[in-house]
């Protein structure tokens, strides 16, 4: 889908708890994103390896690695552009069925070629439980992330179940849901998944030959309060993208 068909996009999100926004960014767009955000990790040498305990099982007990960077907009203007682009914050405002877009929290990632780790399957709600669940996710894919990159798997419709009850042993995960039962979802450079913090999902190993560059971006209803403050630390957190904040910034 395309941003052209606001209401489409809206519908399939609101049945399946997710939409894959073709092209949102132009290949070029995002091949200027993908130099930047490597250039941001090499300069900033982040090193540590922050794949989860959980991923073992996934990754068959093969070692594999993962590099991350949060709150990338504040090492990076481009990336401060891109959270109040017009193209995103439309579609994130439409998704969440409001007119008003605020920040949680960015988080860049990339699987390196041959063993990037996967992630295993989870919702996104129990690392920070909001009381109306309006709170969502966009993966911005600065390259191809075909399957053999380890793309993002969605179970579609599970966001319809509420929240799951996770393992926290090795992050938060679920344990009852097999891999192989999410649907794979391969993107292109420049596309954009939108899902609510409910859907099921996780990824696969990167096998291929060649580094896979996403860049998370979690945003909220400003009304929906946080039903726990397990995650209020990310800076830039309240930033409004769209819209206005009714609450003068309360969060009671």
């Amino acid at each position: 889908m395309t941003t052209t068909d606001l209401p489409a996009l809206a519908g399939h999100y609101a049945e399946h708890g997710y939409v894959l926004v073709k092209g949102l960014l132009t290949r070029d767009e995002a091949a200027d994103y993908r130099r930047v955000a490597h250039e941001l990790l090499q300069r900033l040498n982040r090193d540590e390896n922050p794949t989860w305990g959980a991923a073992a099982e996934i990754a068959a007990g093969a070692p594999t690695r993962l590099q991350h960077l949060h709150d990338a907009q504040f090492h990076a203007a481009a990336f401060s552009r891109l959270l109040v682009d017009e193209r995103f914050t439309s579609v994130a405002a439409a998704v969440l069925g409001v007119p008003n877009v605020q920040l949680h929290h960015t988080k860049l990632f990339v699987k390196p070629p041959e063993n990037g780790s996967p992630f295993p399957l989870h919702q996104d709600h129990p690392f920070f439980p909001h009381t109306h669940h309006r709170v969502a996710a966009a993966i911005f894919h600065l390259d191809d992330a075909p399957e053999r990159k380890g793309c993002v798997r969605v179970v579609p419709g599970s966001h319809l179940q509420g929240p799951l009850e996770h393992d926290p042993e090795g992050s938060h995960h679920l344990t009852d849901v097999p891999f192989e039962s999410a649907m794979p979802l391969p993107a292109e450079a420049g596309d954009v998944l939108f899902f609510t913090y409910l859907t099921v999902h996780g990824s696969g190993v990167n096998v291929s030959d060649e580094a896979r560059t996403t860049w998370l971006v979690q945003f909220r209803d400003p009304a929906d309060p946080p039903a726990t403050q397990d995650h209020d630390w990310s800076r830039g957190q309240g930033m409004m993208l769209a819209g206005v904040d009714p609450t003068g910034g309360r969060r009671d």
